[in-house]
């Protein structure tokens, strides 16, 4: 085995480019795009700190809460988390962001990539009010390309197969998870309070 190093190294493993993976790529947000984005409940966006180090993080809301402003713009409205910020704080050393839209049942994913800035306009704020609270900041991304990705990752793994769930006992619940990965002097908390809590700061 041999680290490989190389773009050229690279490509000895894989075949050519199939032709239809770069014909797809588009710049603007055309209606297909517009309407895969309002039927979306859940996305990812990937960002980079100034030392390079990479963060993917997951953003959910009701279907249609990114907003697609123009064919080059759309807007992510941040819901209330762990204050962390570190998607935030990355965007303010580093624009650069990669998108990732799924719709419940559609094995294919709708990827994006652009440049981002954090704003705070009234006029934006608004878009992002969900029962009546807005946002405290709106992720505004500037689309440089967009498009399709086809079904193979989802197919194989059956994302959406109720017979693929498992049973949520095969895991630790998110509290003992969280007691076992603690270095901190922090009040341990039950599962059922931990659900409450989320249920009162979702918005």
């Amino acid at each position: 085995m041999a680290r490989i190093e190389s773009i050229e190294q690279l490509r000895k493993n894989y075949p050519p480019k199939i032709k239809r993976s770069i014909t797809k790529e588009i710049s603007t947000l055309d209606q297909h795009c517009r309407d895969f984005i309002a039927l979306s409940p859940f996305m990812m966006i990937g960002t980079q700190s100034a030392d390079g180090l990479g963060d993917v993080s997951p953003r959910g809301d009701k279907p249609g809460f990114v907003r697609v402003l123009d064919d080059t713009t759309i807007l992510i409205p941040d819901r209330p988390g762990n204050n962390r910020l570190d998607t935030l704080t990355n965007i303010i050393e580093n624009p650069n962001v990669g998108l990732l839209f799924l719709v419940p049942g559609v094995k294919e994913t709708l990827r994006i990539n652009g440049k981002a800035e954090i704003r705070d306009d009234d006029e934006l704020m608004a878009l992002g009010e969900m029962n009546g609270k807005r946002p405290r900041i709106i992720i505004q991304v500037l689309v440089k390309t967009a498009y399709m990705h086809c079904a193979k990752a989802l197919m194989r793994s059956r994302l959406w197969d109720p017979q693929a769930q498992i049973e949520r006992s095969q895991l630790p619940s998110m509290s003992e998870w969280m007691m076992a990965h603690n270095t901190m002097e922090v009040e341990p908390e039950t599962t059922e309070a931990m659900e409450e809590r989320y249920k009162e700061q979702l918005y």
